[in-house]
């Protein structure tokens, strides 16, 4: 077997078993055994079993910056790129669903843990968000959503009502949780159709949000 596929192989055991158990139960004895290697074979491949947890944590962030570069091209109707976007990462979360509950059962972990673990996470996950932050720059280009946002801070929200989607609507309505809602509710708020403003306070004539609550 190839070097590569190893490492595949026991990263895969170890998201199963991190994503089961917490991150002191779970030994490199363990690990080795779900994946069918020798223990000296994960050492090759890994310093330590930190080590382990932290590349088979943050190895989705980067298959899912890929999965956008490859699915959600750019140009063409931003609506269109903002609903296939939310469609490839939901369906990247649903077939990676143990890598999706080892994040997050085990992320707590991460400030705690030494040689800069915490940092280097950190950096793996805004490469996620600046890959949708890529895509949501053409609707503000477009004048489809608000300029006044950054939109690192607007693919922050994005992947938050997408992780709220999956994570904590499972028994509600099917018609509510369609990816157009999540769509709908990410350009134009929880407002009426037909409303004026929101209830936080006045949008000027560029969409900035004005009056003492703007910031709340």
């Amino acid at each position: 077997m190839a070097k590569t596929d190893k490492r595949r192989q026991i990263m895969q055991a170890a998201e199963k078993l991190f994503a089961a158990g917490r991150f002191h139960e779970i030994t490199t004895d363990e690990v080795a055994r779900v994946a069918r290697v020798g223990k000296g074979t994960i050492y090759r491949h890994f310093r330590d079993k930190e080590e382990l947890f932290f590349e088979t944590a943050t190895s989705g962030f980067d298959e899912l910056c890929d999965l956008l570069r490859e699915k959600v091209p750019t140009g063409g109707a931003f609506g269109e790129r903002l609903h296939e976007a939310c469609v490839q990462i939901t369906g990247f979360v649903r077939l990676r669903r143990e890598w999706f509950g080892m994040r997050q059962s085990q992320e707590r972990l991460l400030p705690c843990m030494a040689g800069g673990f915490s940092k280097r996470w950190l950096a793996k996950r805004q490469g996620l968000v600046a890959a949708v932050a890529d895509i949501l720059r053409e609707g503000v280009a477009q004048k489809a959503i608000r300029a006044d946002i950054p939109p690192d801070v607007l693919a922050n929200f994005l992947l938050g009502l997408l992780r709220t989607r999956e994570r904590d609507l499972a028994d509600t309505p099917a018609a509510l949780r369609k990816y157009q809602v999540v769509v709908d509710m990410f350009c134009r708020g929880a407002g009426a159709a037909g409303g004026h403003g929101s209830p936080g306070g006045k949008r000027g004539r560029r969409g900035r949000v004005s009056g003492k609550d703007s910031a709340r």
